[in-house]
Parts: structure tokens; sequence; C-alpha cells
């Protein structure tokens, strides 16, 4: 979850600082005179809204190791970690990918993959899942991670996220030209955008950037049901990859530490469930239970 939620936050970060610079630039404003040209505009809203996606992509291995303090395994300092590095290098070579960063850090019980590519990618696992898990569930959650880097997850989140975030600048510029029409003469808009446009467009790319993180969160619950299906591929079995998720499951939730905070978002109801980028861990138990055997 953590990697999602920083991918979210920091594309849509990226997004609203380079679309006002832009915006005070003059860039991707109707033209003088108050006409809006369409075309022009979806060019602009293409751009800038799938760079902060890929931005946000390329950076997601370096911010991932810095919000986490991961410490990348370069050489093994115990059996345990002899052990995580031979076990990822193993669930690589099923999936048919590059070896990736084996990394470990402190916290409450979690993991996650990241990285814009997937031969150089970055599994890190924390303390805390380590000391509640025995083996086989911790060989589980690592073929969960191998799968979404296998999957290019991140690589798809980027696709979606560049999608919505081009209807977000383009519906907010749209709702921002009406409104700056109907606050001002016609004479007054033929001397360029007031500062109705500059606020609308400001408000709307908050709200409806919110909005697309639920349709982003959609996708990010789907791509974990794949990711439990992939770990249960690698290992020949979902009964592991369901006691893992029953294990996580019965843990007590909200004892992150502080630079983890922001990925406490559990599948629960209303509005937490629509902004969910995990389902609930029942719902993912009940799926494995549904594969073949």
């Amino acid at each position: 979850m953590k990697r999602i939620v920083l991918f979210i936050a920091t594309n849509l970060a990226v997004m609203l600082v380079l679309s006002l610079v832009l915006s005070l630039l003059g860039i991707g404003r109707p033209s003088a005179g108050g006409q809006l040209q369409l075309g022009t505009l979806l060019a602009f809203s293409l751009v800038v809204g799938f760079t902060g996606s890929i931005i946000s992509l390329l950076i997601s291995k370096p911010m991932a190791k810095w919000s986490t303090g991961a410490r990348v395994i370069d050489a093994p300092a115990n059996s345990t970690e002899q052990w995580l590095v031979a076990t990822v290098r193993q669930l690589a070579e099923r999936a048919g990918i590059g070896m990736p960063e084996v990394a470990v850090y402190d916290g409450e019980p979690n993991a996650f993959a990241t990285g814009a590519f997937k031969n150089s990618a970055l599994v890190a696992v924390s303390t805390g899942l380590l000391q509640s898990m025995n083996r086989d569930e911790v060989e589980a959650v690592l073929g969960h991670e191998v799968a979404h880097i296998a999957n290019g997850d991140m690589v798809t989140m980027t696709l979606i996220q560049g999608v919505v975030n081009t209807f977000v600048v383009f519906l907010a510029r749209i709702v921002g030209f009406f409104v700056d029409n109907m606050l001002r003469s016609k004479d007054e808009r033929s001397s360029g955008n007031g500062i109705g446009y500059m606020i609308t467009v400001f408000v709307c790319e908050i709200v409806f950037g919110l909005l697309a993180s639920i349709i982003v969160a959609w996708f990010s619950r789907q791509r974990e049901f794949r990711a439990d299906a992939g770990s249960a591929k690698l290992l020949g079995s979902s009964v592991p990859m369901q006691h893992a998720l029953a294990r996580l499951g019965g843990l007590e939730p909200g004892a992150l530490p502080q630079n983890m905070a922001a990925s406490g978002i559990t599948g629960g109801g209303g509005w937490s469930a629509l902004f969910s980028t995990h389902p609930p861990m029942e719902q993912r138990i009940a799926a494995l239970q549904q594969l073949p055997r």
C-alpha cells in the first residue's frame, strides 16, 4: 500500500505545481477574447497529466527507500537476510524478471515492491513482518510483491493515473472558463483571464483530483487480487498466501510508525473503502479460496 499512496500523493503534488506554474506563465489558458481552443487545451492537459505520473514512477524507488528508511541488503549480515535474498532470487527467476534489490526497514508488519522497470525493481519487508510471520508466510508475501513487479503494476498505475490526470486538468479548465465568463462582462473577457478562472481551476483540480483518486484506488484493489493469485502461482499453492493474509488481518491496525502513517488506510466501509488501495482481507482470502487447486 505504501508505494501506491506515495505514488498518488507525489503525482497529484507534481501535477498541481506544474499546472499552477504553467497557468501563471499563461500556458494552457484560453486566448484573449475568451476563446477556448479545445485541441490546444487537450494537448496541454495530456502533457501536464502524464508528466506528473511519469515523474512519480521514475522517482518511486528512491522515494520509497527514503520514506521508510529501507536498507538494501548488499551483503547479507545474517541467516535471515541470506534467506530473504535467496528466496527473492528464486521467485524472480520463476516470474521471469531480473533480480530486484532486497531491503529491510524498521516498522510494523508490511512489505512493498516498487520501481519503474521490471528488471531493476525493489522488494522491501519490515522487521515487524519478519518477526510476526513464519517463513512460509513471508515467502508468500514476497511472492505477492514479485508478482506486482512481473505484472508491471507500477507502469499500469502510471498509465491509469496519467489518463485521469488528463481529464482532471482538462475539465478543471473547462469549468474555469465558464465560471470566469459568468463573472465578467464581454469587454472584460477580451483583456484575458480573470482571477475567477485561476481560483476555479485550482479548486477544481483539487476536487477532481480527489475524485480521480477513487478511480485509481479501484484499479489498485484489482491488482491486489492479481498479485495474490500471482503469489499462489509462484508458490504452487494459495494456502501460504491465505495464511499470510489471515495473519496480517489479525494484527492490530493503527500502530504504524509516523513515516508510514499515510498507508494506514484499511478496507472498511463508506468513504474509506472508496479511497482504499487494498481490498479487505476477507475478500482477498475468499478470492484465493476460489482459485483452482
